[in-house]
C-alpha cells in the first residue's frame, strides 16, 4: 500500500510506509552524557478556548509523555520553549506545569530541570526584571527541580549594554541555592532576543556570556547554547571553567557535538529529543560503551528530520514536534495550545511524516499512516 503525499512543488508523490518500527525499549540509565529532552505540552482538545486565551492543558497526557521520556533514561527539561513558553503557554500555566512535572519526577525517580524566565511581564525596569526572575526561580526551587535561567525578552528590551546583563545574572546566581543551567537562546528561536548579552556581535556577546560564568563558576552547572552554530559552541565549550558543562541546544549538529573530539564533548538539552527520545537514548547507551561509530550510525540519519522540523521560521518547530507525537500515539489529537497546529504547511507535515516513518520512529506504523491519511483528507487530498 502506498500513500500519496504533497510535495513542495504542488504535486503528489507516492510513498510506501514502513511496515515495522525500529525496536527500541527502555534500558539502563545513561552514563557518559547527561541528556535532557525538552518536552512539549499536550493541549486539551475539548476546551472552549482561543489562541490568546490561557492555555488549556491535558495534564494526564502531558505527564504520561514525561514518564515515557524518563522510562528511556532521559531527563526532562520542563517549561522551556518546546513547551511553548511565550507562544501559547503563559507563566501561570508554566508554573502549574513545573509543579506537576516536578512532583511526577519525584514519584518515578526521573531527572528534571525547569525553565526560569520573566514571561509574567511584558516590559519593565531592570529591578522588575530581577523580581520576575526571582519569582520564577522560587517556584522551581520549591518544586525540587533544577533551574534553567532562560533568556528574557524583557531584559533584552530594557538592558542598555553588557553591564546590565552582568548585574542581573550576577544577582540571580548569588541567590540560587543550587547550580543552574544558563540558556542562550538565539534569535532564530525568538526574534525578540536579538542582541542578547548586550550586543548583536556574537564575539562580543560570547565574551559577556563567559564573563558571567567566570564570575560564578560554583553556581553554574552548565550552559545550553541554542545558536545552531557548531563552531561557536565548540569554541565556547573549550573556554568554560573546569566543571561547567556544555549542553548542546544545536538541533542541526547534535551528533558531532555530543560525540565530541579530543578536547571535550557536549551533553545535550534538545527539543528534537522529544520525538527522537527512545532512539537518542539508545544511541547514547551505545556511546556509553565507547562506540562512537555506532553512536553516529544511529544518530546521524536523524539530522535530516531535525533540520526539516527546525527550518526557518525556526520558532515554529514545536508544531512539527507535536505533529509527530500525535502520529506516534502519544496523544489522541493534533491540537496545540495557542492554535499553533496551523503554523506549518501540509507539505511540511508530509515530509516530516516521511522522514520519521523512514527512521522507524512510530511504534505503530499503521496507526501513523491512518492518522496521516486523515490529515490529508481534512486538507482535501484524495487517495
Amino acid at each position: 500500500m502506498t500513500i500519496r503525499l504533497p510535495d513542495l512543488r504542488g504535486g503528489l508523490q507516492a510513498y510506501e510506509p514502513r511496515a515495522e518500527p525500529l525496536a527500541l525499549t527502555p534500558g539502563a540509565p545513561l552514563t557518559s552524557r547527561t541528556v535532557f529532552s525538552a518536552a512539549h505540552v499536550v493541549a486539551d482538545p475539548y476546551a472552549d478556548t482561543s489562541p490568546d486565551a490561557p492555555a488549556a492543558v491535558d495534564w494526564d497526557a502531558t505527564l504520561a509523555f514525561r514518564r515515557h521520556l524518563w522510562s528511556h533514561g532521559l531527563g526532562v527539561a520542563e517549561a522551556m520553549d518546546t513547551a511553548q513558553r511565550g507562544m501559547g503557554l503563559d507563566w501561570a500555566g508554566a508554573a502549574e506545569l513545573i509543579r506537576r512535572s516536578a512532583a511526577e519526577a519525584k514519584a518515578v525517580g526521573g531527572r528534571i530541570a525547569c525553565g526560569v524566565g520573566t514571561d509574567q511581564m511584558a516590559a519593565g525596569s531592570l529591578g522588575e526584571v530581577r523580581a520576575a526572575y526571582e519569582e520564577q526561580l522560587a517556584v522551581v526551587e520549591e518544586s525540587g527541580a533544577q533551574a534553567i535561567l532562560m533568556a528574557s525578552r524583557a531584559l533584552c528590551a530594557e538592558a542598555s549594554g553588557p553591564e546590565d546583563y552582568l548585574e542581573v545574572y550576577g544577582h540571580l546566581l548569588r541567590q540560587a541555592t543550587e547550580p543552574v543551567v544558563l540558556h542562550w537562546l538565539g534569535p532564530m528561536f525568538d526574534p525578540a532576543l536579538e542582541g542578547y548579552w548586550g550586543s548583536s556581535d556574537l564575539d562580543t556577546a560570547t565574551d559577556t556570556f563567559l564573563e558571567v560564568i567566570a564570575a560564578h563558576p560554583d553556581k553554574v552547572d552548565g550552559i545550553k547554547v541554542s545558536l545552531l552554530d557548531a563552531a561557536r559552541e565548540i569554541d565556547i565549550r573549550r573556554r568554560l571553567p573546569q566543571g561547567v558543562r556544555c549542553y548542546t541546544g544545536d538541533d542541526f549538529n547534535y551528533p558531532e557535538l555530543i560525540a565530541g573530539d579530543e578536547k571535550g564533548f557536549s551533553h545535550a538539552l534538545l527539543g528534537i529529543f522529544d520525538p527522537l527520545g527512545p532512539l537518542a537514548a539508545e544511541a547514547v547507551r551505545v556511546l556509553d560503551t565507547g562506540d562512537v561509530t555506532g553512536f553516529r550510525e544511529l544518530l546521524d540519519p536523524t539530522v535530516e528530520l531535525s533540520r526539516h522540523l527546525f527550518q526557518a521560521p525556526t520558532r515554529f518547530y514545536k508544531t512539527g514536534v507535536v505533529f509527530l507525537a500525535w502520529l506516534a500515539g502519544h496523544q489522541s489529537h493534533f491540537t496545540m495550545v495557542g492554535g499553533l497546529q496551523s503554523a506549518r504547511s501540509l507539505p511540511h507535515f508530509s515530509r516530516a511524516y516521511e522522514l520519521a516513518d523512514g527512521l522507524g520512529l512510530f511504534p505503530d506504523p499503521k496507526q501513523a499512516e491512518e492518522r496521516m491519511r486523515n490529515l490529508l483528507a481534512l486538507y482535501g487530498v484524495a487517495q
